[in-house]
């Protein structure tokens, strides 16, 4: 079923609303909920409280009006079970009585009813002997209640009552044969409650300032309650959050590593078939021929004869076969490393450098701290290693001069710097030999940087390795 763009419309305005409301910090979402919700029981609740205390207050001035009139009239009022109208002595009884004193000033309309809704005496004579339908309040004064209504004059009978704009408690109360208890009759009568009025006003205006007081009270308690919970789960939410960022960028770098790793892996192969062949060629270009050369010198017929001629071919022989074994230790002296593993940072640097100018005759510059971070069995090799091929590529291409090696420590990140003062080469043209490769694969392998400047100041060697806090090594 394919739902068409009528469908579809209005949909879209709720859909925002829900986001817009989603995009709420919960605080916020309480406070609008709760506020009309609150608003919406403080009506519903003081409306309550006030029909309450109308009614009570109505019920009351009702009953006590009702026995004050019910004192008053009584005496005048003969038996009039079988007539359907006051005689005329009782009427005018009546008449004299409700318009003087104090229950003329408060009485402003007086009824007697008879059953089916005849109007037996009124204080308005143009009703006498009409008929009206019987509504419910005189229904229930039938019954025996005395019932009342407080300024609500809807029904037909009170149109006169109506038109003189006062407010009026109307009173129903049930007229009883002294004798048998029985309900004859209903008295109606409408009390001028000016002053009921403004007591109710004022009932009315306490209560919904009470039922608006607690209301306020429970919504600054519970925004209160909530607020402060918002603010936790908002903070938890951020730092979850944080700790989300750096594990995704831990997991990057992490699959970053994992990358260069494998890459170096396999970059680590050929470079040990190029080691090889670069030993193999040592060897070959070095030792191999002055062995060879000695060899050959060996079937010299000279040898056996005494001469001096022979003794100096002999001489030769022991020269070549001296710089090949020079040669031959050397090559084995680059492959072999010292006992490192006892050694500090700062010892094994210098053992480095030592074995350096032993060997080239020359001098290293070093820059290191008193003590350095412990390091494990690969961090050593590798900056020794690092310390050694620089030092080996300062003497090869600048001739030694101005060799230099600096060590720093600093927030658990190891910065390690060889550098001399020849006449450097470009990094781009000329690329990296196989020693740098090497270094590289090296530091790399461990997690580290390794970065080559060069220039016509001199080169510089740098690795930076970031050590793990509080690893065993």
């Amino acid at each position: 079923m394919v739902a068409t763009m009528t469908d579809l419309a209005p949909a879209a305005p709720f859909g925002r609303v829900r986001q817009r409301w989603a995009s709420l910090t919960l605080a916020r979402q309480f406070s609008l909920a709760g506020s009309a919700v609150l608003l919406a029981g403080m009506f519903v609740i003081g409306l309550w409280v006030t029909r309450q205390i109308e009614e009570d207050v109505t019920r009351n001035a009702a009953i006590a009006t009702a026995l004050y009139v019910d004192s008053v009239i009584a005496p005048l009022l003969p038996d009039i079970r079988g007539e359907d109208t006051l005689p005329e002595g009782a009427r005018r009884a009546l008449d004299e009585t409700l318009s003087q004193g104090a229950l003329g000033r408060r009485l402003a309309s007086f009824k007697i009813w008879k059953k089916g809704g005849l109007i037996a005496y009124s204080s308005r004579p143009e009703l006498i002997g009409r008929h009206f339908e019987p509504t419910d309040n005189l229904k229930r004064a039938w019954s025996g209640q005395v019932t009342a209504e407080f300024d609500e004059l809807h029904d037909d009978e009170d149109a006169l009552e109506r038109a003189e704009g006062l407010p009026l408690l109307e009173i129903y109360s049930p007229i009883r044969e002294p004798w048998s208890g029985e309900v004859v009759a209903v008295a109606e009568f409408y009390e001028v409650a000016s002053e009921i009025e403004d007591d109710l006003f004022k009932a009315r205006l306490r209560s919904w300032l009470i039922v608006a007081l607690v209301t306020l009270c429970m919504m600054s308690l519970l925004s209160g309650i909530v607020l402060r919970g918002s603010s936790l789960i908002t903070a938890q939410r951020q730092d979850l959050e944080r700790r989300v960022d750096d594990l995704s960028r831990l997991l990057r770098q992490n699959e970053d590593l994992r990358r260069r790793v494998q890459q170096a892996s396999s970059r680590a192969v050929a470079l040990n078939e190029r080691y090889l062949k670069r030993i193999s060629a040592d060897l070959h270009d070095g030792p191999a021929q002055l062995l060879a050369l000695a060899s050959l010198r060996m079937g010299d017929a000279r040898l056996s004869c005494g001469t001096p001629e022979g003794d100096g071919e002999l001489g030769s022989i022991r020269t070549y076969l001296d710089e090949a074994m020079r040669e031959i230790r050397d090559i084995c002296r680059g492959l072999v490393l010292p006992q490192i593993e006892a050694m500090e940072l700062p010892q094994l640097v210098r053992a480095a450098a030592a074995a350096h100018e032993q060997r080239t005759g020359t001098s290293v510059v070093l820059d290191l701290p008193e003590e350095g971070p412990p390091l494990t069995h690969s961090e050593k090799i590798c900056v020794f290693r690092l310390v050694q091929e620089g030092l080996n590529n300062a003497f090869r291409h600048a001739g030694g001069a101005g060799q230099s090696v600096t060590v720093a420590l600093e927030n658990r990140t190891l910065r390690v710097v060889v550098g001399d003062e020849g006449g450097g080469f470009d990094v781009r043209k000329g690329g990296e030999g196989l020693g740098l490769a090497g270094l590289r694969e090296r530091v790399e392998s461990l997690g580290g940087t390794f970065e080559v400047e060069s220039s016509p100041s001199g080169t510089r060697l740098t690795m930076t390795l970031r050590l793990a806090e509080g690893e065993s090594r």
